[in-house]
């Protein structure tokens, strides 16, 4: 009960601005379209602001060892992931859109923005190795997890298109936050607080935001699909305990900030971009939306259980 409870008191927090946006979005208090502004504020604002910040303080001489050594965990970690979700995928549907739905739900939850924002209030003295650990899982999206499974009908990307997706808001500010840590370049203090601030937004706005996504989703008609809770169990139970299961036993001696950042990048629900992406190409996304909506939902009781093993074996 020593990580159970102040990991429910958290989930409740940003569960909270979570229903904020559901009902300003219910009741239409800002405008149409201002989902797509605070999209863009947290993209290219406040999560770079954070991973800015974290790597400025975080990367140094010291650590780059670290660093590398996160990275392969990271790709070692996906090469295990990504084979088991799209097998277990088989099993839930024949549908082969839905199915590629299912995979990329199961190969990559919602680790960016409910991520971010549970590790930096549970863990916070772990949040830099997530935030390495967590950049080997945006290589598979970007050049198969969104073209192959997300948009894969017509509007494939070519290799090129595909990376030039990297070069992106986040991708940069890690880049100048590795310099500026690395060099040990010296920030005015009023700077420094524009970061800082900027920083702490990410979180209430990235549960708003899952807030006004979620208002959108026809409730009665996503919880009629089985495959909603076949998924969302899979992805918060089943995988977070395979997990930990095998850290248990390995013989070997991870670090406790490697098996911190594994755990918790599998226990976060269903992504959003399952809803998102194939509704910017006009898709179904009935069953992305039940899957996100059950996950995040049920993510408020099973997330503060999986900490707690996770403490546990640690």
């Amino acid at each position: 009960m020593e990580l159970f409870l102040p990991t429910l008191n958290k989930m409740v927090y940003l569960f909270g601005f979570i229903i904020i946006g559901y009902i300003i979005a219910k009741l239409k208090i800002v405008p149409r379209g201002s989902a797509g502004v605070l999209a863009k504020l947290e993209n290219n604002l406040f999560i770079p602001a954070l991973v800015l910040q974290t790597f400025m303080q975080n990367f140094t001489r010291e650590t780059l060892g670290v660093t590398w050594k996160l990275f392969a965990f990271g790709f070692i970690i996906d090469a295990v992931v990504i084979p088991l979700s799209i097998l277990a995928s088989r099993f839930v549907t024949k549908d082969e859109y839905t199915r590629k739905i299912c995979v990329y739900g199961l190969c990559f939850s919602n680790f960016a923005f409910m991520g971010n924002a549970i590790v930096s209030a549970i863990f916070p003295e772990s949040f830099y190795a997530y935030i390495v650990f967590t950049l080997t899982l945006w290589i598979p999206i970007y050049l198969w997890g969104v073209p192959a499974l997300l948009v894969s009908d017509g509007n494939k990307k070519t290799l090129g298109a595909r990376l030039k997706s990297f070069i992106n808001p986040m991708f940069i500010a890690m880049l100048v936050g590795m310099v500026i840590g690395f060099v040990g370049i010296p920030i005015p203090e009023s700077i420094g607080d524009v970061i800082s601030a900027s920083s702490s937004c990410m979180s209430p706005i990235a549960m708003i935001l899952t807030g006004f996504t979620i208002a959108e989703i026809d409730i009665k008609k996503t919880l009629k699909k089985p495959t909603v809770y076949t998924i969302s169990v899979l992805r918060l139970i089943v995988f977070p305990l395979i997990a930990i299961g095998i850290f248990a036993i390995l013989p070997l001696s991870i670090p406790a900030d490697y098996v911190i950042c594994a755990v918790c990048s599998i226990a976060m629900p269903l992504g959003l971009n399952t809803i998102v992406i194939p509704a910017a190409y006009g898709k179904d996304t009935a069953v992305a939306s039940g899957m996100a909506l059950v996950s995040h939902i049920l993510s408020v009781i099973t997330i503060p259980i999986m900490f707690m093993l996770l403490r546990m074996i640690l």
